[in-house]
Parts: C-alpha cells; structure tokens; sequence
C-alpha cells in the first residue's frame, strides 16, 4: 500500500513536473477536479511506461525519476541564469559586489512598529516595558523548562523544550 502512495505521488509529481515545465511562467493555482486529477496520475504513468505493457518496471520509474529530476535541475538554472541577469546592470557578464547588494541596498526598510511588543509585553498598559515586564515571559519559559525546579535547564530540559 505505501508503496501504490509512493508511486502514485511520484507520477504525479512527474505529470506536473512535465506540465510546469511546458509552461513560461508559473500559473496561478487553479481549482482541480477529482477526473482532471486523475487524469494527471494516468498521463503521469503512461509517460513512464516506455514498453507500453501496462506496468512500471525499476528501470522505467528510475529513468522517469530522473527525467523529473533533470526537468526540475533545468528549471532551477533557468531561473539563476534570469536572476543572474537582472542583477547583471552594465550586463558585461560579470556581478560586482555592488551589482551583488544593489537588491538588498535598494530595498526599503519596513518602519519600525512597537505596537506588537507593547501588547506583549507591557503587562500595566502604560505604553512603556519595565525591566521586570520584559523579563517575566522569558522567566516564565525558563520556570516551565525547569521541570526538576532546580533553577538550572540540563541539557535534557534545553532538548525537550526544543522539541516543544
């Protein structure tokens, strides 16, 4: 069963590996009905069946897996190669370090909002954090990882607190 999953999500995959690559730009999700999408899936297997026996041997799902995966390496160094070039402003081939941080140099820097750490934070409403404000909900982190209550977090206590 898990490997009918598996095999059904890879010829999906393949399928819309293929459509995605036959198109120019990435379209907008659209709505896919249960025949459409199993329509995909049939199209999927019958593009890996090269003998047309009706069955996907290894060497047909290993040569499919790597026609996606050349398509998908393919698709990548596309867009590098177009990124590349909108970097490229003198277009000598070539990035200089400006070239390289004109994006981030450009870019606007948000304006600052205190309105989400005051509400956080600001435990008497009086539009300004006190020491003691700031320190009481990583205190109280630090209280529930301490689950000995020994005042120290043990390797073991850090992990589990990681995990949560």
């Amino acid at each position: 069963m898990t490997h009918r999953i598996l095999l059904t999500a890879f010829l999906t995959t393949a399928a819309t590996a293929a459509t995605a690559q036959n198109s120019a730009a990435p379209a907008q999700l659209q709505p896919v009905t249960r025949s459409a999408y199993l329509e995909r899936i049939d199209n999927g297997f019958v593009a890996a069946d090269a003998d047309k026996d009706g069955f996907l041997e290894r060497a047909e799902i290993e040569a499919a897996e790597t026609k996606v995966v050349a398509a998908r390496k393919a698709a990548l160094l596309k867009q590098r190669e177009a990124g590349f070039r909108r970097m490229d402003a003198n277009k000598d081939g070539s990035l200089s370090l400006a070239e390289y941080n004109a994006p981030l140099v450009n870019a606007a820097v948000p304006k600052a909002n205190a309105a989400p750490v005051l509400n956080r934070l600001d435990g008497n409403k009086d539009g300004k954090v006190s020491l003691a404000e700031n320190r009481a909900p990583a205190m109280a982190q630090f209280d529930r990882a301490d689950t000995n209550k020994d005042g120290t977090l043990s390797a073991d206590e850090q992990r589990a607190r990681a995990k949560r």
